[in-house]
């Protein structure tokens, strides 16, 4: 745990704090348009794929270039003199907003489950985030073997690992997922299971189905860890070295438009925090088994909360 603090802690004192600033500036206007104009809903309602996903693109897109513009501003850069940061640079956010703008839906014979439309949604659950996650896979490896095969798949590996720092990090988020717990916007949207709340009580449904699909829930942090913390951080520290840290996180905060707004904002720090952790243990492991945690433990807090 000492050094992942001492990390963290370096990384504040060197940063240049106008670029910090901005940065983080630049990220609470995105929240306040997002939330005051109701941003995220607006696409979420379009039933158009193509106009989804460019809206996506304009989002995301946004909020990972502008902060490299930014650090540009106060400090003298080289890495928009590369062609091969601009191509990933534009191409980052089309992965995201793809992933993020496919509605995929199956189709299921009556004969192999109900034909109640509900666990027809439920069953489109279980096999939709572990495909996006086959789908985000599929492009980064592709993107790895040109550029950066040099290395380990974008921080799949488990050299030099220390689980406790880690496993400290939950404990420490376990009070907070509590007092989160009893909110009522943290309650409106965990647990996820709710999304299936046609069949959420019936009889029928029971613990195994539950575990499943928080297991295919939690697949989709993994295509999330692997490519903000392994891509967004591995792949554009050749160029950009620790100055990759922050238009990550201020992509990563925007993922999480529509999610309760002090989740939202917690998700620049951690995403900056995951940041700084990947880029001196060069392995996502570490932080997706906090992420995974920290997904899971609200789970379980919006179950009990609901409950009580």
């Amino acid at each position: 745990m000492k050094n992942i603090y001492q990390y963290i802690k370096q990384y504040f004192i060197e940063r240049d704090k106008r670029v910090l600033g901005s940065i983080s500036l630049f990220t609470a206007i995105l929240i306040f348009i997002n939330y005051h104009f109701g941003l995220d809903d607006s696409i979420r309602k379009n039933n158009s794929f193509a106009v989804k996903l460019i809206c996506w693109y304009a989002v995301f897109g946004t909020a990972f270039c502008i902060p490299y513009f930014l650090t540009g501003l106060y400090k003298p850069v080289l890495y928009f003199r590369n062609k091969s940061f601009g191509v990933l640079l534009l191409t980052a956010p089309v992965i995201f907003a793809l992933k993020i703008s496919l509605d995929i839906s199956f189709y299921f014979p009556e004969n192999l489950i109900q034909a109640d439309p509900g666990w027809i949604n439920y069953w489109n659950h279980i096999i939709y985030w572990p495909l996006l996650l086959l789908i985000v896979s599929f492009f980064l490896f592709f993107i790895w073997r040109y550029f950066d095969k040099q290395q380990p798949f974008y921080g799949l590996t488990k050299r030099d690992l220390t689980w406790k720092p880690y496993l400290l990090m939950l404990l420490f988020m376990l009070p907070l997922v509590a007092a989160a717990s009893t909110q009522a916007d943290f309650l409106a949207v965990y647990p996820k299971l709710k999304s299936v709340t046609e069949i959420y009580a019936q009889g029928g449904f029971s613990f195994w189905h539950k575990l499943l699909f928080e297991l295919s829930y939690g697949s989709d942090f993994i295509s999330i860890e692997l490519f903000f913390r392994g891509f967004l951080i591995l792949a554009f520290i050749k160029w950009a070295g620790k100055d990759a840290i922050l238009p990550m996180a201020c992509f990563y905060c925007t993922i999480h438009f529509g999610k309760p707004l002090g989740e939202c904002i917690s998700s620049y720090f951690g995403g900056m925090i995951l940041g700084v952790v990947v880029y001196h243990t060069r392995s996502i492991y570490g932080g997706l088994m906090v992420h995974l945690g920290i997904a899971w433990l609200m789970e379980l807090g919006g179950y009990l909360g609901n409950i009580y």
